[in-house]
């Protein structure tokens, strides 16, 4: 089974830490990660796009002029497609873009997503993170410590409001209660910030 260092928030080396292999050291699935990605993107598409239809736009009741006899074409009403002004033919209209995935291709998946961050060395375990106060100083304080830059996700156990609103104004990091941890936040992000009762809570539903 994998192991990995315990770190405190001051940045020194508590202990070691043994994780869940069916978890953390599971077999890399790409095209699962894709999928659940791609799912993840299309559900969060508002879906608000909208057009009119020649029968939406206001006005265009009375035929503009007679049928015959003006030298032009015949026209029934100035809100047809061709006019200036006139409806959209096949535009958009609202719409739901949300699919489901089943739920063991979405475990896979975020198995495969939180191995591919422990084989790449970016996966970083902190023995707690607490704080009395929401202080964004103190927490970018912790992140420099741990050498983390650029853009990291920190999931800690649910309920942890003071480490989520201390983080949230950081940029590039990403706060997230361990429960709501999706594949697509550990693929746009590099690193991973996770407490040891997250890494329980992980094994516990992924294992």
């Amino acid at each position: 089974m994998p192991r990995v260092a315990v770190y405190s928030s001051s940045g020194e080396q508590m202990d070691e830490i043994e994780l869940n292999e069916r978890v953390f050291g599971a077999e890399i699935n790409e095209g699962a990660m894709h999928e659940v990605a791609l799912s993840q993107m299309a559900n969060s598409r508002r879906g608000t796009a909208a057009t009119k239809t020649r029968s939406e736009v206001r006005g265009g009741g009375r035929k503009p002029w007679r049928q015959k006899g003006t030298g032009r074409a015949r026209a029934g009403s100035i809100r047809s497609p061709i006019w200036r002004g006139g409806g959209v033919v096949f535009g958009p209209s609202p719409r739901s873009f949300r699919y489901r995935l089943p739920q063991k291709i979405r475990n896979l998946a975020l198995r495969s997503a939180l191995s591919a961050k422990l084989a790449g060395g970016n996966l970083i375990v902190l023995d707690e993170l607490n704080f009395d106060e929401p202080k964004t100083r103190k927490m970018a304080d912790v992140l420099r410590v741990l050498e983390v830059d650029g853009k990291a996700v920190v999931a800690t156990e649910k309920g942890n409001l003071n480490v989520m609103k201390s983080a949230r104004n950081i940029p590039g990091v990403l706060p997230r209660p361990v429960d709501k941890l999706s594949v697509l936040d550990l693929l746009t992000h590099k690193q991973l910030l996770l407490t040891k009762g997250a890494v329980l809570h992980l094994e516990e539903v992924l294992g």
